[in-house]
């Protein structure tokens, strides 16, 4: 058995396949052949097995290479949402997008609308520019940071603690260089 190298079931290669359509450890359990009824303890169980869910990783890693669809490329398209401001993007005078909108700018509209209708004074076009929900892109990296527990929103002072990189050194006692009179001792500071 050491030298033996372990590796995964048919069934649960199935598994990963489905698991990786919509990270629904439950439904990819049933899709993959696991008794319905069980289905939940199953994909728990499975998920949470260590050759799984290597093989869960390495596909998820694999589809990453493949598609370029990065967490840093998610973060940054979620950034240029939040951080847009609609007044380089629409001039709302005219109800058009300005002509000097950036890529980066242009890719914050979700959507516009022409509609043209017929008065007795002549054709009106009535103009909508739908922007990403800039609220909800500002709610998603603030939960990414770990800015607020996402559940009640409120802030997590000691969670915000632990995920801030800062490391909490123990108060030192200050050494002070011996004086030319005085001998140098030696002084403990653990």
């Amino acid at each position: 058995m050491y030298g033996k190298k372990r590796e995964i079931n048919e069934k649960q290669k199935r598994f990963v396949d489905e698991y990786l359509v919509d990270l629904d450890a439950t439904k990819a359990a049933i899709r993959a052949g696991y008794t319905p009824k069980t289905a939940a303890q199953s994909g728990y169980k499975l998920v949470h097995k260590s050759l799984v869910s290597a093989a869960i990783a390495r596909a998820q890693a694999e589809r990453s290479r493949r598609t370029g669809i990065t967490a840093d490329r998610v973060l940054r398209e979620l950034a240029r949402i939040a951080f847009c401001n609609p007044a380089d993007v629409i001039d709302f005078d005219k109800g058009t997008v300005q002509p000097d909108a950036t890529e980066d700018d242009k890719c914050c509209i979700a959507g516009i609308k022409l509609k043209t209708m017929n008065s007795a004074n002549g054709n009106m076009i009535e103009r909508e520019i739908k922007m990403c929900d800039k609220l909800k892109a500002l709610d998603m990296l603030a939960k990414h940071l770990g800015l607020y527990d996402g559940v009640s929103g409120e802030k997590d002072s000691e969670k915000e603690k632990a995920q801030t990189g800062v490391v909490l050194l123990p108060p030192v006692i200050p050494l002070t260089p011996p004086m030319d009179d005085e001998p140098a001792e030696e002084r403990d500071v653990s």
